[in-house]
């Protein structure tokens, strides 16, 4: 209690001084800002910045029936029917490298706490049950979930131009969007989007060579992980990654070219694995023993047309990936070769800001590949497993979305979405006791999103 009497008082004390001051606002301004920095911390003082955003919203899944989920959505985008959702409360902590090209270090830790983020930390899991599961049903959903998206330290080496490195975690340089949904032109993650990379643990460089050239070079543990997990566990196996960015003059559009080569199958897909972690890419119940390897070519960019004063964006986003998994012995439901799966996809993107309220947005889709080894569930269930079985149909998904962008006030953004995914019969969505397909769809979706960044 007298502690508390204490700082009632020592509180008094300061706003008492305040009101004495002189009356001219820019005094009061220093003498409040000075009581801050005596008793918290000011973390812009020391080059520190803290960011984020608050995101909630609501969507609806206009399925044929209850329980079912959809294939090749996050999985908070895919829960069936209505559902209020806090997608993230991110917060990120750093301290970035200056502009100068001279021997300097900082860091960046990035968090998230929300629906989001328990499926971002859980992306690939088998339910109690033993089916294959994405996190795609509403029971899934977990608000108090925590993610650790980044902590890198960077450092930068005096060497020509400035060389640069991250080490520790960090998000993957695949893929046109982002995991920060209010970074991206819409509210739900595309099809793409979900069957890259999400984040690494490793090194990686970059340098940029003039104004219109850089690039990337690191090596990782592999996709997803904080182990080493791309020889199944078992060896020192690790992944590649490279990129070659391309800006033109003006900076009004650019091209990336990003590569990543892992020396196994990797962890690295939305389609599920085993709890042990042991399951390549694409295998629903994981062997006992398997060699192979994955690789990804991701190529993007964006336009902002000159003679539109930056209202019209063009964007595309392009995949092309391949590995390769023997399965020796399928968990007692017999052996198989998988051999290799290709899978490749493309994506489209328009906005245009009418003004400084208001923006619309669009983003078409297409998945395909020569089986569904890269996402599905149905050749990999036990049935097939019984039979020995191999994936065999063909992949083929497609999505558009259309969103709405408003900016009421400063750092407040609200959007609303209309979503449709289709395809072919055994992918576009499955029912939660079965996993069996339910339809080739399409599959419509509703929804809306409020965030505020700070």
């Amino acid at each position: 209690m007298n502690k508390q009497i204490k700082f009632i008082l020592l509180a008094l004390v300061a706003v008492t001084s305040l009101a004495l001051a002189d009356s001219d606002s820019d005094v009061s301004a220093k003498d409040t800002k000075k009581i801050v920095q005596n008793n918290f911390l000011e973390t812009e003082q020391k080059g520190i910045k803290l960011s984020g955003y608050v995101d909630a919203g609501y969507s609806y899944n206009f399925n044929s029936a209850n329980g079912s989920r959809v294939v090749g959505r996050e999985g908070v985008d895919s829960s069936s029917r209505g559902d209020f959702n806090l997608y993230a409360f991110k917060m990120a902590l750093e301290k970035s490298l200056s502009s100068e090209n001279r021997a300097q270090a900082g860091f960046r830790v990035d968090v998230m706490i929300g629906e989001d983020a328990n499926y971002l930390a859980n992306r690939n899991t088998i339910e109690s049950n033993g089916y294959a599961d994405q996190n795609g049903f509403n029971t899934d959903q977990d608000s108090n979930a925590l993610f650790l998206e980044q902590a890198y330290v960077s450092l930068r080496a005096p060497v020509g131009n400035g060389w640069d490195f991250k080490v520790g975690k960090f998000v993957s340089i695949l893929g046109y969007e982002v995991i920060e949904r209010p970074a991206n032109m819409n509210v739900t993650y595309g099809l793409l989007w979900n069957q890259f990379p999400l984040y690494y643990t490793g090194v990686l460089s970059s340098y940029k060579f003039d104004d219109y050239l850089d690039g990337k070079l690191g090596v990782v543990n592999g996709s997803n992980t904080d182990n080493n997990t791309t020889t199944s566990g078992k060896g020192d196996g690790c992944a590649v990654l490279a990129a070659l960015n391309v800006t033109a003059p003006g900076s009004n559009a650019n091209w990336s070219n990003n590569f990543q080569y892992s020396s196994n199958s990797e962890n690295n897909t939305a389609a599920p694995r085993k709890d042990d972690n042991t399951t390549p890419v694409g295998l629903a119940w994981g062997p006992s023993s398997a060699t192979g390897y994955t690789f990804i070519y991701n190529s993007w960019g964006n336009w902002a047309p000159k003679f539109s004063d930056d209202k019209l964006l063009f964007a595309f986003n392009t995949v092309l990936g391949t590995f390769n998994s023997n399965d020796a012995n399928s968990h007692g439901y017999g052996s198989r070769n998988l051999g290799g799966t290709t899978w490749y996809g493309a994506g489209l993107y328009t906005k245009y800001q009418f003004n400084d309220f208001f923006a619309l947005g669009s983003r078409a889709e297409y998945l395909g590949g020569n089986n569904e080894g890269k996402l599905s569930y149905n050749d990999y269930d036990e049935y097939s497993y019984v039979n020995g079985g191999s994936a065999s149909s063909g992949l083929s998904l497609w999505e558009y979305t259309l969103t709405s962008s408003f900016n009421v006030i400063d750092n407040l953004l609200l959007r609303a979405e209309y979503r449709m995914d289709w395809g072919n019969a055994s992918n576009v969505y499955y029912n939660n006791s079965s996993q069996k397909s339910s339809g080739s769809g399409p599959s419509y979706y509703g929804g809306a999103e409020i965030v505020y960044s700070f």
